[in-house]
């Protein structure tokens, strides 16, 4: 099957993806580098360079631009977020269905907000893909994901609003199902929660336990992305 795999840190520390060749896309937008698999590709949304691009620094546009340049319709994303729920504990894998996303710039090709539509998150691959990978893999669907603009973490007031907005919280996945849905791309979405945000469950992060927090849940992550890798090259 043809699809655009899109992931950060979670492809930082991956071996999965050595043996896929590097190549680069130009758009308008600038410059995307991509590895390839035969029809299928992998992009580090925090760039290919040996300092990836905090969240509020990255180029979407150019990035999906890139893959609706290279024909691709589905899109499969991989967040890192954060839990605003107990019951979504550290470790737990999930897909979002729906975003909030008022404190973002806006994510568009158009100057026109009119053109632009009415965004959302298709899912279309993702039933099956929760299937496939059971029982080895529980999937908690349907989540609700809150996007901030970064790079630094909320503060406590801060997700005390927000649990009443979603269920997770995050610094990617909004402006990319934005542009996914003005290029006619199908987002499909996936994630790890790696952390508890602040002040849930008495959590007080910073940015070395965040780290630490992401290593401690990489092999598992490693384990998911190959499985899934293998479901959708049959």
């Amino acid at each position: 099957m043809k699809f655009a795999l899109v992931s950060g840190t979670s492809i930082n520390h991956s071996p999965l993806f050595s043996d896929w060749a590097p190549f680069t896309v130009e758009t308008k937008y600038g410059a995307v580098r991509l590895r390839s698999r035969g029809d299928q590709v992998v992009l580090n949304r925090h760039g290919a360079g040996p300092a990836p691009l905090p969240p509020h620094s990255i180029n979407a546009r150019a990035n999906f631009a890139a893959l609706a340049q290279l024909g691709f319709s589905d899109v499969v994303s991989f967040n890192s977020v954060g839990s605003l729920r107990p019951s979504l504990a550290p470790g737990t894998l999930l897909s979002c269905s729906d975003y909030v996303a008022i404190q973002q710039p806006p994510a568009t090709y158009h100057d026109e907000a009119l053109q632009a539509g009415a965004p959302g998150i298709a899912n279309n691959l993702v039933p099956g893909i929760v299937a496939a990978l059971a029982p080895e893999f529980s999937v908690a669907t349907g989540q609700t994901y809150v996007h901030t603009r970064g790079p630094r973490f909320e503060t406590r007031a801060e997700i005390r609003v927000m649990k009443a907005w979603g269920d997770v919280v995050g610094m990617t996945l909004a402006p990319e199902a934005d542009l996914c849905t003005e290029l006619g791309l199908r987002y499909n979405s996936f994630g790890m929660v790696d952390n508890y945000a602040n002040g849930i469950e008495g959590a007080a992060l910073d940015y070395a336990s965040f780290k630490q927090m992401v290593l401690e849940n990489q092999e598992r992550v490693n384990r998911f992305i190959a499985r899934l890798l293998e479901f959708l090259s049959r």
